[in-house]
């Protein structure tokens, strides 16, 4: 079976496209309430239609909320074996970067043939250490880039679109590779849990999916987290601290105290593998009223809801102790593992399984200590299970990637197309 591999104008003109796209600031805002969430999403939307379009899909487009659909259409000559069988495929990844670290005038950095050790980052001075970063040892030889520093990457996911859009190039130069319908999205806010929201999935019409938003090569996923968002109101009472005794109720001493009171061993910062956990990632607010917001994740509902009631546990105990303070909880869903989906139809995780084997790699299947579009997608019937794009130190200044693995994950979904179109003959 062949290895379809990227040649060195191939793997260059992969490289330009992903510096072009990381150049863009596409940061969602979990504020917004509109779709996208922010305007400039669209500015990388725009882009990729166009360049769709010069690709053969003459069909692409960008629809008001943002979101980028396209078809490549079947290669398969009359009389094929799997003409009429094979399934509409759809290749999706995400245009938003993460809102919580600057992505605003991001300098890619571009080192050839990486020698090994620290990298560091000429705007500031910090170093991407190998301690951190031991998919560094794997990388020798390769070329990585990262920026100056000051911003994060945006491989998470334009990495993705890169190798989904370098596919589509690839196929229209090499007609050898036979494929049924493809379908391509690129969703906008990703990163704020609203990918799909807005999103025509009947329009999109394809029977089964994967997004290309994962890190380790060879990395195949199909069970993510269960989320929910837990936003904490606390209110207090303000007046004039020169006349505060026993009447200011301080609501920012409380909400400090609830994070306080969060048990060590549910922080993200001490819990890896299947362990859930409690995050408070943000906090405002004044002495009359504080908001606090905590990321609750848990691979089982179960686990879930308990974190949630070790949270109002919390907010009990913290409002005996602060008289008069006022603690109000709202807990908003925001998706669900995808595992129990997938398992109903497991040919899409075993094809994708088969993908990374033929093309020379070890697969690693893995649970994502996260979430992907994948998971909505799968609750609403389009089993979307999550390939490796190769991203690595996601969300950080400290972001980046080797051009090596993500010319792999271009490979392994060439791959992939050839194994639906012979399992479908």
């Amino acid at each position: 079976m062949p290895t379809w591999t990227l040649d060195v104008a191939e793997r260059r003109a992969l490289l330009e496209r992903f510096v072009r796209y990381v150049r863009i600031d596409t940061q969602s805002d979990e504020n917004a309430s509109c779709s996208p969430s922010t305007e400039r999403q669209k500015e990388l939307a725009r882009l990729l239609v166009g360049e769709l379009v010069a690709l053969g899909c003459s069909d692409a487009t960008m629809a008001g909320s943002g979101h980028v659909t396209a078809t490549l259409p079947s290669n398969l000559p009359p009389g094929h074996p799997a003409t009429g069988r094979i399934p509409v495929l759809g290749f999706l990844a995400h245009l938003d970067t993460y809102h919580g670290t600057c992505g605003t005038d991001v300098k890619p950095q571009v080192l050839h043939n990486y020698a090994g050790g620290e990298i560091i980052l000429p705007a500031t001075g910090a170093t991407i250490t190998v301690a951190a970063n031991p998919n560094l040892g794997r990388c020798i030889g390769h070329t990585l880039i990262y920026t100056d520093g000051t911003t994060l990457l945006g491989a998470d996911d334009k990495a993705g679109i890169a190798e989904i859009m370098t596919m589509i190039a690839w196929l229209g130069q090499h007609s050898e590779l036979r494929h049924g319908i493809l379908r391509v999205a690129f969703t906008p806010d990703e990163e704020v849990g609203r990918g799909t929201e807005g999103f025509d999935l009947a329009g999109f019409a394809a029977q089964y999916a994967y997004t290309v938003d994962g890190s380790d090569l060879g990395e195949v996923e199909d069970e993510t987290f269960s989320a929910d968002t837990a936003l904490v109101t606390v209110t207090g009472h303000d007046v004039h601290p020169g006349h505060a005794k026993n009447v200011m109720i301080n609501a920012v001493r409380a909400a400090c105290a609830i994070v306080e009171a969060l048990p060590v061993a549910f922080l993200p910062e001490t819990t890896d593998g299947r362990q859930p956990y409690l995050h408070p990632y943000c906090m405002s607010g004044e002495v009359a009223s504080t908001q606090l917001k905590l990321l609750v994740r848990a691979f089982s509902d179960d686990e879930l809801h308990e974190r949630e009631n070790v949270l109002r546990g919390i907010l009990a105990s913290v409002e005996a102790r602060f008289p008069g303070v006022v603690i109000a909880l709202t807990i908003k869903e925001s998706y669900r593992n995808m595992r129990t989906h997938i398992a109903r139809d497991p040919k899409v995780i075993e094809y994708a399984i088969e993908a990374i084997r033929r093309q020379g790699l070890e697969p690693v299947r893995k649970a994502i200590r996260g979430g992907t579009d994948g998971s909505r997608l799968s609750a609403q019937g389009l089993l979307t299970p999550n390939l490796f794009a190769g991203g690595q130190a996601v969300h950080s200044v400290r972001e980046w990637v080797s051009l090596e693995w993500m010319a792999a994950a271009v490979g392994v979904c060439l791959q992939l197309l050839s194994v639906w179109t012979e399992k479908s003959g």
